[in-house]
């Protein structure tokens, strides 16, 4: 298992649209792991492949709150088949925007279908943390930021903020 560099905005890699997953393969697996090792240092609760420069369809969870307990969830080629009318406000944030938080309105509850590291179909219905974890990785997956969420004139500021830092780090 590797902690891989993370993708940073304004890297324009985060816009690009992940491919689906075929037959789970090794290199699936080695990347799952990575993307947990790396999810975990981070510290985060959600990882798309993007965010580590792999444009594939997978996602890894832990919403776990206990210390010392895990609840590793894996999701391949995820789909959302359904979502709820009631909506939810979470203060979000990203790995790939460090330090930056804002508040997001997403439907409540999710039921997705996905395939499982055994290459299994499985569908689950999500609320709360779990359901805003999910749909947030799965806007990754098609080049969709939370900040895409927020109001044009944040969204700019956003942008506009980690551009310069990323100028000023490059020089």
């Amino acid at each position: 298992m590797t902690i891989r560099p993370l993708v940073i905005l304004p890297d324009p890699v985060l816009r690009l649209g992940s491919e689906p997953v075929g037959p789970i393969t090794a290199e699936i697996r080695t990347l799952v792991a990575d993307m947990f090792e790396t999810m975990y240092d981070a510290p985060g609760v959600g990882l798309a492949a993007i965010q580590i420069g792999v444009p594939k369809r997978v996602v890894t969870i832990d919403t776990s709150k206990e210390e010392g307990v895990r609840d590793a969830r894996v999701f391949i080629n995820p789909e959302i088949v359904w979502s709820s009318e009631e909506k939810r406000v979470y203060d979000e944030g990203c790995l790939s925007i460090p330090d930056y938080y804002a508040e997001v309105e997403r439907p409540d509850r999710v039921r997705v279908k996905f395939r499982d590291l055994d290459g299994k179909e499985r569908e689950i219905e999500a609320d709360g943390l779990l359901s805003t974890c999910i749909q947030h990785e799965i806007d990754h997956l098609n080049g969709v930021l939370f900040i895409d969420h927020l109001s044009k004139l944040k969204r700019d500021r956003v942008i506009k903020k980690f551009t310069k830092a990323a100028k000023r780090d490059a020089a």
